[in-house]
């Protein structure tokens, strides 16, 4: 699969950044006045993006560790009695279909539903879209240094009896070590989870419809899918979502704080934000 490269992003967004500097040089209202700050958005958008493929070709990393980590990981998780993920992933592959679907699930959406979901805030709630895209620039910044610590996900755990369904089945993002779009050593965070987690709560931090809670089931079937596909540990998930509990909390101080150096109303959460959903959840 093809996604597009550093160099790309970082044209797409210098070309986005002169064209929102030209709108913004003139008094612009109506839809004039729109596609401006959608080209202020998609320029910080695909720079942060640019920056997110430049950094997982920096050669800081190093792989040795990453399948020690990867047992340590499984040794805490049983001390925690978290469900093992390999009872997971032999229950899919005894269902087919459902084992083929979850590999679709975790190749294909992670993106598009990103992407769906902003464009969906920029339109619908603009008022939310700045706290969520700072929220998602902090959290991928999260994982881009965490991944230094390298992490190997289940499918590397053959001798556990993990295998990788996209072998299987196909669709295969990675491929050899140090090919592919994504790191195969930085499972930890899950930035698919993580991802998910941005989209699901910021439906439902966003919307005032009553079938919001829907959207819930993106980041509850990102993390068994994660699993179940071998990709990730249920570690993964969790650290990922707490990080964005994190990125949030960073953002409203920084808000307050501009607040009270500018002057200016005090800085109030949005009604329903995500960190309600946390605590309640908790």
């Amino acid at each position: 699969m093809n996604w597009p490269t550093w160099d790309q992003a970082a044209i797409a967004a210098a070309l986005s950044g002169l064209l929102a500097l030209a709108l913004r040089r003139r008094d612009l209202d109506g839809w004039r006045a729109a596609v401006g700050q959608a080209a202020t958005e998609f320029a910080i958008i695909a720079g942060l993006y640019s920056v997110w493929r430049v950094a997982r070709k920096l050669p800081l990393a190093q792989d040795e560790g990453a399948v020690d980590r990867a047992r340590q990981i499984v040794d805490l998780e049983h001390t925690l009695h978290l469900p093992t993920e390999l009872s997971l992933q032999q229950w899919f592959l005894e269902h087919d279909t459902l084992a083929r679907l979850a590999n679709t699930y975790y190749a294909t959406l992670h993106v598009p539903m990103l992407l769906g979901f902003l464009v969906w805030l920029f339109v619908r709630h603009r008022e939310h879209f700045a706290r969520w895209r700072n929220a998602l620039a902090i959290l991928t910044g999260f994982c881009l240094v965490i991944r230094f610590i390298r992490v190997a996900p289940p499918r590397f755990l053959g001798d556990l009896g993990y295998v990788d369904l996209s072998t299987r089945y196909g669709l295969n993002i990675y491929g050899p070590v140090g090919t592919g779009v994504s790191d195969q050593f930085a499972a930890m965070p899950s930035i698919h989870v993580g991802w998910a987690a941005v989209v699901s709560f910021g439906v439902v931090a966003a919307s005032t419809s009553r079938w919001r809670w829907l959207a819930l089931l993106h980041v509850v079937l990102t993390i068994i899918v994660v699993s179940a596909t071998g990709n990730h540990w249920w570690m993964d998930g969790i650290v990922a979502i707490a990080l964005l509990g994190v990125a949030l909390r960073i953002d409203t101080v920084v808000r307050r704080r501009r607040v009270a150096v500018l002057g200016g109303p005090p800085a109030e959460e949005p009604a329903g934000s995500v960190d309600e959903v946390l605590s309640a959840s908790g």
